[in-house]
């Protein structure tokens, strides 16, 4: 793994890859790179003008890469559903998925809800991945080989989630409540791994984080709001401290990619868990937690609808 950089991603030729959040950023990075080694990639983005631009863009920087968009709202529910509609195994051309990238994500944003009502953070980081790779599995599983990666942060280590109050009813603050979504991206990719276990799949789910990567995921939240002090110093740590979105998307693509990946992994950089090469990655002992992660994926089920039959226990 040291030194592991773009490189070294296998041929992805004959395979699809579906990267949520692909029109800037880490999910951009990595769907160029999944496309550059030959994936046939699908660019699943909120904004049509964003994911179009987005994908334009990439076939000149990748000449002949095999690109498609499609719009996804992870904070809405019945667009997560018609996503997954046109992407199931009985649709021609979408029979097969060999990776699921939920990489999009928000990050420390004043408090809003979802279409559906739930706190936007959880709403769209967590639940709206939940369902989305739910409705995708029986494409995912009907795939030899194929992985679930999905992208937490070192940030997760400030707050376990609370089952009781998963949407911050009882108070709300924005780095507790990111905290606290990105322990569900950990819980859900262990409860994850081990029901894809119990079945004899050969499934991976992995996760990944990029450490501290230059993205407008730091500066989003303090825009909303109008905080531009905020907002100048996350430019400035940005411009200064942070590794670019290209070296940031190195742990995802390993996971997505390498051969030696274990389920349940989490990967990240190398130093302090904040840039270098992929490695593997601290997680707090709470998100390896089998009976929380179970409660988690219940309630999930319940607040999204969706259910994962095939992975019942």
């Amino acid at each position: 793994m040291t030194g592991w950089n773009a490189n070294d991603i296998p041929d992805q030729s004959g395979r699809t890859a579906i990267v949520t959040g692909a029109n800037s950023g880490l999910g951009y990075v990595t769907a160029r790179e999944l496309a550059r080694r030959g994936a046939r990639v699908v660019l699943a983005c909120r904004s049509e003008e964003r994911g179009t631009e987005a994908g334009d863009r990439l076939v000149t920087e990748v000449p002949g890469a095999e690109v498609e968009f499609a719009r996804l709202d992870l904070g809405d529910l019945h667009s997560v559903r018609e996503f997954a509609a046109a992407y199931g195994p009985e649709r021609q051309g979408h029979d097969r998925l060999d990776l699921l990238i939920n990489n999009a994500g928000l990050m420390a944003l004043p408090f809003g809800r979802t279409v559906d009502g739930f706190e936007t953070q959880f709403g769209v980081n967590h639940l709206g991945h939940f369902a989305l790779t739910g409705l995708l599995l029986p494409t995912l599983l009907g795939t030899p080989g194929a992985r679930v990666v999905s992208l937490s942060s070192t940030t997760h280590s400030l707050s376990n989630i609370d089952i009781n109050d998963l949407n911050s009813e009882r108070g709300y603050g924005r780095w507790t409540a990111y905290a606290r979504s990105k322990t569900a991206n950990l819980l859900f990719t262990h409860e994850l791994a081990r029901r894809l276990a119990a079945i004899g799949s050969d499934v991976v789910a992995a996760a990944a984080h990029p450490g501290y990567a230059s993205t407008n995921l730091q500066t989003k939240g303090p825009k909303l709001e109008g905080r531009k002090g905020a907002e100048g110093f996350m430019r400035i740590g940005n411009r200064f401290f942070a590794q670019s979105a290209e070296a940031g998307a190195l742990p995802t693509l390993y996971a997505a990619t390498a051969p030696d990946v274990r389920p349940d992994s989490f990967t990240g950089p190398s130093f302090l868990s904040w840039r270098g090469s992929p490695a593997k990655s601290w997680r707090a002992k709470w998100t390896l937690n089998d009976a929380a992660g179970e409660r988690l994926w219940e309630e999930s089920e319940r607040l999204t609808g969706v259910t994962y039959e095939t992975l019942k226990v």
